[in-house]
């Protein structure tokens, strides 16, 4: 499987999470920074807000659909694509791997109690793992130059994001060309089970962002249709 779907202009590689592994771990053996992404319904929301981002994120290597949602947005109905989307399988067998190979990773986040959250998950889950540095990256405050040296110093194979949309890409699209790193995991917010759900992230608020984001495909669909209408 490997036809991209597009949701929001957004172009997502529709692979099974054995076939995404796959890419990855021949990203983990090259030099060069390859980008991995996994993208939620917030996420595609915020970034449908800076057009100019979306060439960037067309230059990533891989970008997978981190909710089944998306899924269904770009009419996915594979049930097995769904379930492994669901269940996060690619995200669980990237870690098991960087685990297992003994890869060294450096760990982005916004704030110390999802630092903490997330150290202590990938301690807990996959006890062993090679964490050589982690830091807190503030929109108002980037401070890639120094960042971009600590990353750089710690010799890792992985960065691994869990920062905000459009934060997270905007800093590896202007980063990518000097770091020296095998490959960034860009998980964004709300896949990975740390933290504690706040505002913004609790269930209700992510009920009404999936209705919200399910009206916006259902109208572009709507305009398209009547566009190619008037077309013929």
């Amino acid at each position: 499987m490997n036809d991209k779907i597009s949701v929001l202009d957004i172009d997502i590689d529709n692979y099974t999470a054995k076939e995404a592994m796959k890419e990855t771990v021949r990203y983990l053996e090259s030099d060069p920074v390859n980008v991995v992404e996994l993208v939620t319904v917030d996420g595609l929301m915020q970034m449908d807000e800076v057009p100019e981002l979306k060439d960037d994120i067309r230059k990533f290597d891989l970008v997978l659909a981190g909710d089944k949602t998306i899924l269904e947005a770009a009419d996915i109905t594979d049930r097995r694509t769904i379930q492994e989307t669901e269940g996060h399988v690619f995200m669980k067998m990237f870690f098991r791997y960087i685990h297992k190979n003994h890869k060294r990773v450096y760990l982005l986040v916004e704030s110390e109690e999802e630092g903490e959250h997330l150290y202590n998950y990938l301690e807990h889950s996959y006890s062993g793992s090679q964490i050589v540095g982690l830091a807190k990256v503030s929109a108002q405050n980037r401070a890639d130059d120094m960042l971009v040296n600590a990353i750089n110093g710690g010799e890792v194979d992985c960065v691994i994001s869990i920062l905000s949309s459009p934060l997270q890409e905007e800093f590896i699209a202007k980063n990518r060309g000097i770091l020296n790193t095998r490959i960034w995991m860009g998980l964004g917010k709300g896949i990975l089970p740390v933290g504690r759900p706040g505002f913004g992230q609790g269930r209700i608020t992510q009920f009404f962002l999936k209705r919200i984001f399910k009206k916006e495909i259902e109208k572009r669909k709507r305009d398209m249709s009547g566009a190619l209408v008037s077309a013929k």
